[in-house]
């Protein structure tokens, strides 16, 4: 037995940058242990799998250790692929996620806008666990449903943080999100999750759920452009909407081919 397999790189417009993600159209669900060996053999950020269902497809997202709840870049990636290379019709894909619910893009020539919903997140104390995480402290510290948010005073303190690895792992969440007001773009951020087996994700689509409505209220902008400032980098565009978030950006095929999953 055979799968098809796609490598897209997301929120960029070349290869070798942006954040790679392995997509796998399935005909019907694999095993989930199966599904979790094939993105642990793929060892990327993210391995997509999704199953057409009527109109719409539902879509599951695994890094190499764990399914996750939601997956920006490599739902942007399954949606590029349908529309260059599945064969979908029309400029709206309609995904349903069994952990997020209803996921829509949209395509606008070469630029694909994720519709989210938006994280619900509060401040919280800055504990000496979170202190430990970085070399530098916050300005300021959030939780959201997943994710914590650590705010810095500038773009060359986001770019200047040392990761502990050891002790954002030690934390309850899938992994931390520094961000700061950017120098060219509204805002910038860095995103690390070695709890779910990524230590510094290139660019991670679903941590903007928690950026854009955050940097929304303090730019008092509903419309935005965001760059992460990973080796990769990746560069977003953000739209507000309150329950719900737009994440823009483009992708490009890096890889086709086949699994032999005899």
């Amino acid at each position: 037995m055979t799968q098809k397999i796609y490598q897209i790189d997301a929120f960029t417009d070349k290869v070798f940058s942006g954040n790679p993600a392995a997509v796998c159209p399935l005909e019907h669900w694999l095993e989930d242990e199966l599904l979790q060996k094939i993105a642990q053999e793929n060892n990327l950020a993210e391995t997509a799998f999704y199953v057409k269902d009527k109109n719409s497809y539902e879509l599951r997202w695994f890094t190499p250790k764990v399914e996750v709840d939601l997956c920006g870049h490599a739902t942007l990636a399954a949606a590029f692929v349908l529309f260059n290379h599945e064969g979908h019709k029309g400029d709206v894909i309609h995904f349903h996620s069994p952990r997020s619910g209803r996921l829509t893009v949209v395509k606008q020539s070469q630029l694909l806008t994720l519709n989210f919903p938006t994280d619900v997140y509060q401040e919280i104390e800055l504990t000496k666990e979170i202190s430990k995480s970085f070399n530098l402290p916050p300005i300021a510290s959030f939780k959201g449903k997943t994710d914590y948010m650590l705010v810095y005073n500038s773009e060359s303190d986001v770019l200047s943080l040392k990761p502990n690895l050891e002790a954002i792992a030690a934390l309850p969440g899938r992994g931390v999100i520094v961000t700061a007001k950017g120098e060219h773009v509204d805002f910038v951020s860095r995103f690390f999750a070695p709890q779910s087996g990524i230590d510094e994700d290139p660019v991670t689509g679903s941590a903007h759920t928690t950026l854009t409505p955050y940097w929304s209220n303090i730019l008092d902008k509903k419309d935005m452009t965001a760059i992460q400032l990973s080796a990769r980098k990746g560069y977003l565009k953000c739209t507000y909407l309150k329950d719900r978030v737009e994440i823009s950006g483009q992708c490009t095929l890096y890889l086709t081919g086949h699994i032999n999953l005899n």
